[in-house]
């Protein structure tokens, strides 16, 4: 298992910008493929973004690919999710997560999960 602290999230006005990060601790962060996740008030938590473990395949929502990125520092055990273009639909609480599934969009498959972080943005 890991212990995730989500960070970063905030207010924006629309078409600005946010990086979300998430600190691991525990020794096997390489050993997990890492996806972040948004949930909004009233809604199902939904797939964002997936990392692999080592190679750097990534996995998007079509909502945002092309806008979003996430990337992985496995000596640093960080995983951050750049927002750029930002629009008011994206205004969630923001989890990050790690899975032994490669790839994984389906929150069950994921068995570790930060507190999440509030992103509003603004129109």
């Amino acid at each position: 298992q890991v212990q995730l602290v989500e960070s970063g999230g905030g207010l924006v006005q629309a078409g600005g910008s946010l990086r979300l990060s998430c600190a691991a601790s525990g020794r096997t962060f390489s050993d997990y493929s890492m996806g972040w996740f948004r949930q909004a008030p009233g809604k199902e938590r939904e797939f964002v973004a997936a990392i692999t473990r080592t190679d750097g395949n990534t996995r998007y929502a079509d909502s945002v690919k092309g806008r979003f990125t996430i990337s992985r520092d496995n000596a640093e055990k960080t995983v951050s999710l750049q927002m750029n273009s930002l629009k008011p639909e994206d205004t969630s609480v923001y989890y990050c997560a790690a899975s032994s599934t490669y790839l994984a969009t389906i929150p069950t498959l994921y068995h570790s999960w930060g507190q999440g972080t509030q992103v509003t943005v603004s129109s």
